[in-house]
C-alpha cells in the first residue's frame, strides 16, 4: 500500500530533479522511494572473502628471509 508524503525542497533542486526524472523516465516519487530504501536497509555483515579480496597485494622480494626480518624488527623495538 502506498502513502502520500509532502516534501519541501529548494526550487532549484526541484527543477534539476524534474529534468533528471524526465531524462531517465522515472517519477520523482520512485526516485525518493528508492533513495529511502537504500538508506534504510539493514547493514549487511561483510563476508571475510569480500574483505580479503579488497586487500591490496603485498610486494616483497621472494628471497627475503621473513623470519629473520621479524626477529630484527623485534630486536629493534624491544632491544633484545
Amino acid at each position: 500500500m502506498k502513502a502520500k508524503l509532502n516534501l519541501t525542497i529548494d526550487e532549484t533542486l526541484l527543477s534539476r530533479i524534474k529534468t533528471y526524472s524526465e531524462n531517465n523516465k522515472i517519477s520523482i516519487s520512485e526516485l525518493v522511494e528508492r533513495y529511502f530504501y537504500s538508506i534504510s536497509k539493514p547493514v549487511r555483515q561483510q563476508n571475510i572473502i569480500d574483505i580479503v579480496e579488497k586487500l591490496k597485494p603485498v610486494k616483497f622480494d621472494v628471497n627475503t628471509d621473513l623470519k629473520q626480518g621479524f626477529y630484527e624488527e623485534q630486536a629493534g623495538k624491544y632491544g633484545f
